[in-house]
């Protein structure tokens, strides 16, 4: 099919007006409505190393900067290094003996970059610490950091005495003429009295960065030596490192592997999880995994069409039932949008039966009669069917792409009723409708 490899051709419209294919999309089972990534809100629940899937809960993966402490990566090609044995004689041992002891370095599989090319020694352990290039900035970093926390909670201070503080419409009694009354005041509200009379801490003092306008002479190396390429780290090389940002290959040292998050994605109207993975991060199951592809049917362009201009052509699309229960869909029109191509969409009904694993490697399977019109229905197989639908470009597709959007309305079983929760068996059909915009590509250049 034209919509298997490029499958933003077809796209459906999620609650807030975006626009994505059918499989980058969520359905809130709550809601009954499609939602996008816009559409939900994002929760981290853990954060994990993708090589040795080593867990940790955000706190931990914070004091370690989002880093793995044991697995590293290659600063070359970015793959992940792996640890690798060879022998070293003894000290003292005579060169020509073989050798006594064993040693451990890191070495790239892919593009064969090692340990030994950046002047790290070997390690006599293979689970060693390796040894890690300082950062001579480390320390005015680190004193940044304390300034501004320090502002922030200065910040986080001010803001709390707002929110003792009451602004009144009047002025007592007492305040008018000059009378004391705080011990009353701190009887009733002694939080007040104590952020009233508790002072600001002091903010450390630090050395401001100055702007030189002077800059460093160009040395001489450039100009008189050849450039050797192979020799020079990339750009992308350089970033991947920003506190170091070396410029010749051999300054190149392992990068701790970055870890990766598990989310939740939980829907912004209800507060409905719709999508929850297991906390093992080695697990490939959810315990929520709401796609709309499993509760929305499909539509795909079933082969691309030669569109011209003002000259009437037969689209075949087909449509596919995800349910495990038989499902009626209508197409409408979309009247608030507007489009390039006068569309005729079939007036009947397409009925398409309940999903079945097996019947794809049936073929004694049992063939139910729908009586279709062979004038909408093209062909039917298991729970899909294609049917044609007519497209006349207007003059205004010209140097443009030709979509067309309509509207589906089939039946859909709530399960997450009041009734279905004390009876499994028992559920409520709702009708829902959703849009749909195809895109049918350009048109024809080749016709007169």
């Amino acid at each position: 099919m034209a919509t298997y490899v490029d499958f933003d051709r077809v796209q459906y419209m999620a609650d807030l007006g975006v626009k994505a294919p059918l499989c980058r999309l969520h359905f809130c089972r709550h809601c009954m409505k499609l939602r996008s990534t816009d559409c939900v809100s994002h929760e981290i629940d853990s954060h994990y190393c993708p090589h040795c899937f080593e867990n940790m809960s955000p706190a931990e993966a914070k004091l370690k900067k989002n880093k793995c402490a044991s697995c590293f990566e290659c600063p070359s090609c970015f793959h992940t290094l792996s640890t690798r044995a060879t022998g070293a004689p003894n000290p003292g041992d005579d060169p020509s003996r073989p050798a006594g002891r064993k040693v451990y370095y890191m070495g790239c599989g892919f593009c064969r970059w090692t340990t030994k090319v950046a002047g790290i020694p070997n390690q006599t352990v293979g689970s060693g610490a390796w040894s890690e290039k300082e950062n001579t900035n480390s320390e005015r970093i680190n004193t940044l950091m304390e300034y501004f926390q320090q502002l922030a909670a200065i910040e986080k201070q001010e803001k709390d005495k707002k929110k003792f503080i009451r602004r009144k419409s009047f002025i007592p009694f007492s305040e008018k003429f000059g009378l004391s009354s705080t011990r009353k005041r701190a009887s009733i509200n002694p939080g007040l009295s104590s952020l009233s009379l508790k002072e600001n801490p002091k903010v450390m003092d630090i050395e401001p960065a100055e702007a030189s306008e002077q800059i460093e002479e160009l040395s001489d190396e450039f100009i008189k030596n050849p450039l050797k390429l192979n020799e020079m780290t990339t750009l992308k090389q350089r970033l991947a490192t920003p506190h170091f940002q070396p410029n010749f290959f051999s300054e190149l040292y392992p990068r701790h592997k970055n870890l990766l998050t598990q989310r939740s994605l939980r829907c912004k109207e209800c507060e409905h999880n719709v999508i929850k993975p297991e906390f093992n991060p080695c697990s490939i199951k959810y315990r929520i995994q709401l796609v709309a592809i499993y509760h929305v049917p499909e539509i795909r362009l079933f082969s691309q069409p030669n569109l011209e201009i003002g000259k009437e052509t037969q689209v075949i699309l087909t449509l596919l039932n995800p349910f495990d229960y038989a499902v009626t869909v209508t197409v409408h029109e979309l009247k608030e949008a507007v489009f390039n191509a006068e569309l005729s969409l079939p007036e009947c009904d397409l009925s398409l039966p309940a999903r079945d694993e097996t019947a794809e490697f049936d073929d004694c399977a049992a063939n139910q009669d729908f009586q279709d019109d062979p004038s909408v229905v093209t062909f039917r197989k298991s729970n899909k069917l294609g049917f044609f639908i007519k497209v006349t470009p207007k003059p205004s597709a010209a140097g443009a792409k030709v979509v067309i959007p309509f509207q589906i309305r089939y039946n859909y079983r709530n399960m997450t009723a009041s009734s279905a929760l004390t009876d499994p068996t028992a559920y409520e059909t709702v009708s829902l409708q959703q849009s749909v915009f195809v895109d049918l590509g350009d048109l024809n250049s080749t016709a007169a």
